[in-house]
């Protein structure tokens, strides 16, 4: 059984046992939540109203920083460069169930 979630503006598919990094969210590592999927796949497939009796166990794994990523910007003719830097903040979280 697999299911789609969305945390962060993002869709992640999910199945129990994966270790995911998600956008970053509030709480300690070793905490449980809840996330509410959007659609369940598997035996059958169910979305929409029908997958409001679902429900995503997952555990916060650790909260980190991802790899440096440059941005460069660069106008031919005007002597204009310029170069940043962004690291973005992320969750690791484990799928620890599907239930429904």
């Amino acid at each position: 059984m697999f299911a789609i979630i969305q945390t962060g503006g993002k869709q992640y598919r999910v199945q129990e046992g994966d270790v995911i990094r998600v956008e970053s969210l509030v709480g300690e590592a070793g905490s449980t939540m809840d996330l509410t999927p959007i659609f369940v796949g598997g035996d059958q497939t169910l979305f929409g109203d029908a997958v409001s009796k679902y429900v995503v166990n997952a555990e916060v794994v650790e909260h980190g920083r991802g790899p440096k990523i440059y941005i460069r910007k660069y106008k031919s003719g005007v002597q204009y460069r310029r170069r940043t830097g962004h690291r973005q903040d992320f969750t690791a979280i484990k799928i620890t169930g599907i239930k429904g």
